[in-house]
Order: structure tokens, then sequence, then C-alpha cells
């Protein structure tokens, strides 16, 4: 609250010379449903806290976490993707090229997101900026399966995300969180809430590519369901996943998986119990006060605010509460996993499963956290 009372108190004086500025994003109106009471099986606790970080001030942004064997694998916001072993840091691949130190270098630099692995020992990962690639982690050989410039039913793909994989490997369901913002710009483009992101197919063999689902609002983690007959995608803007089909009976249907959710979606995951991990680097927090639901129908000020500070800047008053939630498979949350200031896990992307342990991927720290699921 703080921070917006500064805003506001700024801007008031400044309100003339601010009429000739341009803000970086046109701001649509919408408006949440109250969050849910974080009561019962939401409420905060310090479970994430437990969890020991590795690799720290080694990596940076290990966004999102695979494992072959016993093997980890993660791209990073260096461009790399890196296989984590025996306390080693190797990398296999890269897909862009330069100097990768600021946000301005991203688009040439690249930034590995999504990772899944293939049945034959292969890794597919999804470059914010480069698009859909095949890498194989033996040979250090990289295929380009569809580059981002491809404009898929006339719409570029400006911010690729995240992936899912078929166990044959023949279909990759992946999400465009926008056509108009880049991944550099996320922050613009939750606070814009532009409704251009898609889900969509690709086709190993046929090389195909089909829409799913569009005018979604930063569509984010996709998750393939374990009969592999619908494809859950969070979208992230909404605070909700949605179900869409692909095959059987409903086919071609979509349906709200979760809705008016604690906290703003990120990558979504399989748990051994035959649910989900959700992680969230940000909640909503009820009671309390959440800047983004406040802001939601307030345009004016979004603007105000993106004229006045950068996106760095905005980014250090939105609170580092981690949660990572698990979702049954019918959509009912099981349970919550918290750090309610960051001290050790933060900014939480997403929750990896393997071996009794989470294995905790960022957007923006500079380690990976390990959590036992004995120990919670």
């Amino acid at each position: 609250m703080t921070f917006l009372m500064l805003a506001v108190s700024l801007a008031i004086p400044l309100l003339g010379a601010m009429m000739l500025l341009e803000s970086p994003i046109d701001p649509q109106s919408f408006s949440f449903k109250e969050p849910p009471f974080m009561f019962g099986v939401l409420h905060p606790n310090t479970k994430l806290r437990q969890a020991e970080r590795l690799f720290e001030n080694q990596l940076s942004g290990p966004e999102s976490i695979v494992n072959i064997g016993d093997v980890l694998f993660t791209g990073t916001a260096d461009g790399r993707v890196v296989k984590l072993e025996n306390g080693e840091i190797e990398t296999i691949a890269r897909f862009g090229s330069g100097p990768c130190k600021t946000r301005d270098d991203e688009p040439t630099c690249g930034r590995p997101l999504g990772i899944r692995a293939g049945p034959n020992g292969t890794l597919f990962v999804v470059d914010a900026y480069k698009g859909l690639f095949e890498v194989n982690p033996q040979k250090r050989s990289v295929k380009l399966l569809l580059s981002s410039e491809t404009p898929i039913e006339g719409k570029k793909m400006s911010f690729m995300n995240d992936l899912t994989v078929t166990r044959d490997g023949r279909k990759i369901y992946f999400t465009d969180s926008s056509s108009k913002w880049q991944r550099r710009d996320y922050l613009l483009l939750v606070m814009e809430a532009t409704d251009d992101g898609r889900l969509l197919e690709y086709d190993t063999v046929t090389k195909e590519v089909k829409v799913l689902l569009d005018q979604l609002q930063f569509p984010n983690g996709v998750q393939l369901s374990p009969e592999e007959d619908f494809v859950l995608v969070a979208e992230t803007s909404m605070a909700r996943i949605r179900r869409v089909y692909v095959s059987g009976l409903m086919k071609g249907g979509a349906d709200m998986f979760v809705e008016n959710m604690p906290g703003f979606p990120d990558n979504i995951r399989p748990s051994s119990s035959g649910g989900y991990w959700v992680a969230a680097a940000t909640i909503r927090a009820n009671p309390g006060f959440s800047m983004l639901d406040f802001l939601s129908d307030k345009p004016f000020i979004k603007r105000m605010i993106f004229k006045l500070f950068s996106q760095d800047t905005v980014m250090k008053f939105v609170p580092r509460y981690s949660l990572v939630l698990e979702v049954s498979d019918s959509g009912a949350f099981r349970r919550s996993l918290h750090d309610p200031d960051g001290q050790v896990a933060t900014y939480v992307s997403e929750a990896h499963e393997h071996d009794g342990y989470l294995y905790l991927g960022s957007f923006r720290s500079p380690f990976i956290c390990r959590l036992s699921l004995q120990s919670i």
C-alpha cells in the first residue's frame, strides 16, 4: 500500500507534465473475485524454508527443471541449457549468441524457459525468443523444430513460454504468452492484461502447428494429464488454470480447472499423488492486500505507475512471497507450501518432483532449491 501512496503523491504535482508522457501500456479494466481465504490447506506456513539451496550464485534464473535418471537439466537467464550432475554445471546447448548481461540482450542471447525430457533421451526446450528446440545432451546437438519467427494463423509468437510432451514424443503442447510483449516485458504484459496469448500444438511428424485456445491472458505453464486426454494451462494474469481437451469424447472443448487461485500461477508439473504442483512467485493475500487485485480495475493508476517507474523499480515493491500448491486431479487444493517473505525460496517458477524431493525453479534467483517431501 505504501508504494501506491507514494506513486499517487508523486504523481499529483507532476500530473501536468505526465500528460505529455506516453505510458508503455494500454491497460484493460477487469475485476477479480475476492481471493480465497488463506485458511485450512491454504493456511500460511514456512515449509518452503526447509529447502536447501543448490548451486547458489552459480546459476541465473533456472526457470524450469527436468531430470533424465538422476541428472538434472535447466535453462538459465544467460541463454544456456545446462546439465547439473555431481555438483558440477556443464553447458550442453545455447540457442542465441552475444552478451547476456542485461534485459536488452535477451532477444539476441535467448532465454530458455520450459524444458522436458523426450522418450529417446533428448530434451525439448522452449526459448522465449528463438523457438522450440530438441537437444541431445549426449551429443550436444541442437535441432530447431519451430522458429518463433514463424507466424501462426497470421500472428507472430513474441513470448514462447512452457511446453508439455506426449509420452511418444509426437505432440508438443506449448504456450505463446503474447504476440505483443516479449519475455523481458512480462510485467507490462501482466499489468496491461493483454488477451493475445495462445495454447498451441506442434506435431513433430507432420510439422503442423494448431492453435488450440486463444484470447488468453498471459498463458504460462502447461501440463498434460496422465491419460493425455487434456492439457492444463495456467492463465497467470487471471489467477486461474484452464483445461483443454485434446483427445477422447471431449476433444476440442475447454473448461475451467481451477479459478480464483490464492497466487498467480506459473509452471504446472505432475505430483506423485496423481495431482499437480503449481508454483506461484507472488500471492493474493486474504486477509491482506494484493497490489495486482487492487489495480485490476484501475487502468489510469497503472498508466501512471509505468510513466513514473521502470519495471525493475516496480518489481522491488512486489512482495517476495513464494507459494507452491498441490492440486488434485479434480482441481481441489490438497496442500500448500509457503515461504512468506522469500527467506529461502524466492521468485519460485516451478516445482519439479523427483525421487522424494521437490526441485524449485526460479525465473530470477541465482540457485535452485531442493525440498525433501518427507520432511513436510
